[in-house]
C-alpha cells in the first residue's frame, strides 16, 4: 500500500512537508477504533528466534527506527506498531529550536539518498518529556540527545547533563548524539577532550538513580581511523555501553546525479543506499578493533532485507532504518525480520 499508493503522493510534496502530513495522518489514525490494531496485523512480525539481550535489554527483535524521523518523541507507540523492536527519538535539546532555514531537506530518487541540513530542530527534551508521561511507551525507547546550537562546545557538558536527567525515568537508553554534520561545532565534540567530559558526567550522573540506564556514543564515518581509535579506546576504558555507529556524511561518493545538482542542493549530511558501504565498514572496523567487546547499533544505508545482514555479520547486534523507511516503507520491517530467520535457519542446519 505505501510504495503503491501513499509514497507517489508523498513524493509529490518536498521532504519536509511530505513528513509533516505522513504524521498527521497517524495521528488522524489514532482515533479511528481498530486503525492501530490493523497495521500491527499487517506489518508486525513476532520472532521470538531473533530476540535478543543487548545492553542489558530484551529487544523483541533487532530492528529499530533510526534518530530522526520521530524528533519530538510523539510517536513511538505508533512505530511499534509496524513492527520496531525499539524507536530512537530525537535528537532532543534542552530548550526547542527551529534548526536550519528552509529548504533543508532533499531527495535524491535516483540513488535512494536523501541529504539534510535539518540543524536538530526539535520542540525540546521537556515537550518529549509530557509526551512520555501521558503515552506510556510499549515498545524500547532511546533518547537521543544533544546540546543546542546557542550552546559553546565548551559549556556542552551542561546541556547533556541536563536532558539526561530529564529523561531518564521515561526512556530506556541513551544516545548521545556527537556526529551530526549540520550543527556547527558539533562533530568537534567527537574530540577525545570534549567527549570525555560529556560522557564522564552522565556516567557519575547515572550513578544516582536506581535503575541502569544503557548510554551508547553516536559516531560519524567520517571520522579517521585515528580518531576512531581513540574513541574506541575510550569507550573500552570508560564503561560506556555501546556504540551506534554511524550517521549521515559529509561525503557526496555514491550519487549518480550530476555535480551541478549536488552544488544546487548544498550542505548537508547524505544518508541512504550511497552510505551503506561506508558505515558498513565502519561498524566491521569497531568490532574487530574492539575484540567484539562493544556492542553496536549499525545504521546507515540499509535499505533491503540483505543490507541488514551484512550489518549484523558485519558485528552489530542491532540495526535501524530511516531512509530505508521513506523509500521502501514499513514493509520493509517485515522484510528483514523474515531474512534474518531463514538466515538463521540456514546457518544452524548448516551446524
Amino acid at each position: 500500500m505505501y510504495k503503491h499508493i501513499l509514497k507517489p503522493i508523498l513524493f509529490q510534496f518536498n521532504p519536509e512537508t511530505a513528513h509533516n502530513i505522513l504524521f498527521s495522518l497517524l495521528t488522524f489514525l489514532r482515533h479511528i477504533p481498530g486503525a492501530r490494531a490493523i497495521m500491527r496485523a499487517i506489518y508486525k512480525k513476532e520472532s521470538p528466534k531473533l530476540a535478543r539481550e543487548v545492553f542489558g535489554l530484551n529487544f523483541p527483535n533487532p530492528v529499530g527506527l533510526a534518530g530522526g524521523l520521530d524528533k519530538n518523541g510523539e510517536f513511538y507507540n505508533d512505530m511499534a506498531d509496524y513492527g520496531f523492536g525499539f524507536v530512537e527519538i530525537g535528537s532532543l535539546t534542552p530548550k526547542p529550536q527551529d534548526g536550519n532555514p528552509k529548504p533543508r531537506c532533499f531527495r535524491v530518487p535516483q540513488d535512494k539518498a536523501i541529504i539534510n541540513r535539518f540543524g536538530i530542530n526539535n520542540k525540546g527534551v521537556k515537550n518529549a518529556v509530557e509526551h512520555l508521561k501521558k503515552e506510556r511507551p510499549e515498545v524500547i525507547v532511546a533518547a537521543n540527545i544533544s546540546k543546542n546550537t546557542t550552546s559553546i562546545n565548551e559549556d556542552a557538558a551542561k546541556d547533556y547533563e541536563t536532558s539526561f536527567a530529564l529523561l531518564y525515568d521515561f526512556v530506556d537508553m541513551f544516545v548521545v548524539n556527537v556526529s551530526c554534520p549540520n550543527v556547527v561545532g558539533l562533530t568537534a565534540l567527537q574530540d577525545i577532550s570534549f567527549l570525555s567530559d560529556i560522557v564522564d558526567r552522565l556516567l557519575d550522573l547515572r550513578r544516582y538513580y536506581d535503575t541502569y540506564r544503557p548510554i551508547l556514543l553516536k559516531v560519524s564515518p567520517d571520522l579517521s581511523r585515528e580518531q576512531m581509535d581513540d574513541i574506541i579506546d575510550y569507550c573500552l576504558r570508560s564503561g560506556i555501553d555501546g556504540i551506534v555507529a554511524g550517521n549521515t556524511t559529509r561525503s557526496r561518493e555514491g550519487l549518480t546525479i550530476p555535480q551541478s545538482k549536488i552544488d544546487e542542493i548544498g550542505n548537508g549530511g547524505l544518508s541512504g543506499a550511497p552510505v551503506h558501504k561506508k558505515n558498513l565498514e565502519l561498524v566491521r572496523y569497531i568490532h574487530e578493533k574492539s575484540s567484539g567487546k562493544l556492542p553496536i547499533i549499525g545504521v546507515g544505508g540499509i535499505m533491503s532485507p540483505e543490507d541488514a545482514k551484512e550489518m549484523i555479520d558485519a558485528g552489530a547486534s542491532l540495526v535501524e532504518i530511516y531512509s530505508g523507511f521513506v523509500y521502501e516503507g514499513p514493509a520493509l520491517i517485515k522484510k528483514i525480520i523474515k531474512h534474518l530467520e531463514n538466515s538463521h535457519k540456514a546457518e544452524s542446519s548448516n551446524k
